[in-house]
């Protein structure tokens, strides 16, 4: 009798387990499910989604009283958590010296012709110029960089099939001059009538603010940021040197920086002049310089399409030190008009030699994208 009693104990035990293991197996499935599995197993054409791409599922993630991107404090705290609007700018010589470049939190530099005209896309967090341009228009590849960084894209039209693209599907939340243009005093874009046309067209940050808010887009902040570190003391920054950036001199669009240790930024300058601040009229002096190399070529005749999503070779200039690495953004695929390209959500991150995301000092960050074989030169002065 005690043998079948102990029999059935060790029944009942092993039943137990085995339920427990299969309810382990079916939670473990759906949280899987939920998570995704990565690209294994995607057909043809498919899309795939990081844990990253839907935004609207993540909450604030600035718990202190500092830009994301630049890691500089906000005079107004109120700031801090406010979505970044990426301001799309013209580079050509006409609109020199440009308005409000100096107060962006981040600056993109890329071409929009191959080798030869680039165009900028500065992020706005803490601050809010009174007037921001020369404004410019979009190009798809600045939608892909909008998205990752989580802004809302100011700019002044673009080509027909990305105008189509974000009116039907609307992947990057857009404010388009073509639509909102009207006087200074309470429209987000105006124009200078003494200036020609098409230089003569301009921003006011809260205007644009505004106007985002009437259109019902989030304007909390839900972007990761980029990691921020203490400045170094003066004994331990690099020498003096000047870093060359490539792009063509027979437009007027190459650029180089001098490190100077004492303020410890890289100062700028464009086509051998200082690049000044229109509204400061001070020269505009990044302390977080980043150079990534990506691959571009013509489309529908007249439009650049630059392989911003992958990765790629990467150089960081902070503190008059250099870092050598690789960029990284995830890929996500979408079609615009008989195109293929990219908008991705992914965040683009800068690497070092061990994979890990390098770590900026506080300060204004320029990204300065190069097409391969151009010229990037660290040289001590």
């Amino acid at each position: 009798m005690k043998k079948i009693l102990k029999e059935k104990k060790v029944l009942i035990t092993v039943g137990v387990v085995v339920v427990i293991l299969l309810i382990l197996i079916f939670v473990s499935k759906l949280t899987g499910d939920n998570k995704g599995e990565g690209r294994e197993g995607l057909e043809d054409g498919e899309n795939y989604t990081s844990e990253f791409s839907d935004l609207s599922k993540q909450e604030p993630l600035n718990p202190e009283e500092v830009s994301p991107f630049s890691g500089l404090k906000c005079e107004n705290p109120d700031n801090k958590d406010r979505r970044a609007i990426a301001v799309m700018l013209a580079s050509d010589p006409s609109t020199r010296p440009l308005s409000g470049v100096s107060s962006a939190d981040l600056v993109i530099e890329m071409p929009v012709i191959t080798s030869q005209v680039t165009r900028l896309m500065a992020l706005y967090v803490c601050n809010s110029p009174e007037e921001i341009g020369s404004i410019r228009s979009t190009r798809h590849d600045f939608l892909t960089l909008a998205k990752g960084m989580d802004a809302i894209l100011a700019h002044w039209g673009g080509p027909d099939f990305v105008l189509n693209y974000l009116k039907d599907e609307d992947p990057v939340p857009n404010l388009d001059a073509l639509i909102y243009e009207g006087d200074k005093a309470t429209s987000p874009f105006w124009r200078k009538p003494e200036i020609p046309k098409p230089d003569n067209g301009f921003a006011t940050y809260d205007n644009l603010l505004k106007q985002a808010e009437e259109l019902g887009y989030r304007t909390e902040n839900y972007f990761e940021g980029y990691p921020h570190r203490k400045e170094s003391p003066k004994e331990e920054r690099g020498s003096r040197g000047k870093l060359t950036v490539g792009f063509p001199k027979a437009y007027k669009m190459n650029v180089y920086y001098v490190y100077d240790p004492e303020s410890n930024s890289y100062l700028r300058y464009w086509a051998g002049n200082m690049d000044i601040d229109k509204n400061t009229q001070e020269q505009i002096a990044p302390k977080n310089v980043v150079v990534v190399f990506a691959t571009s070529r013509q489309i529908k005749g007249q439009y650049n399409d630059v392989d911003i999503e992958g990765e790629g070779e990467m150089h960081a200039y902070i503190e008059g030190k250099e870092i050598q690495g690789t960029w990284v953004k995830e890929k996500e695929n979408c079609v615009i008009g008989d195109e293929l390209v990219c908008v991705s959500s992914s965040k683009l991150k800068f690497l070092n030699e061990d994979g890990e995301e390098i770590t900026f000092i506080p300060g204004q960050v320029w990204i300065e994208v190069l097409e391969p074989g151009q010229k990037l030169e660290w040289e001590p002065l």
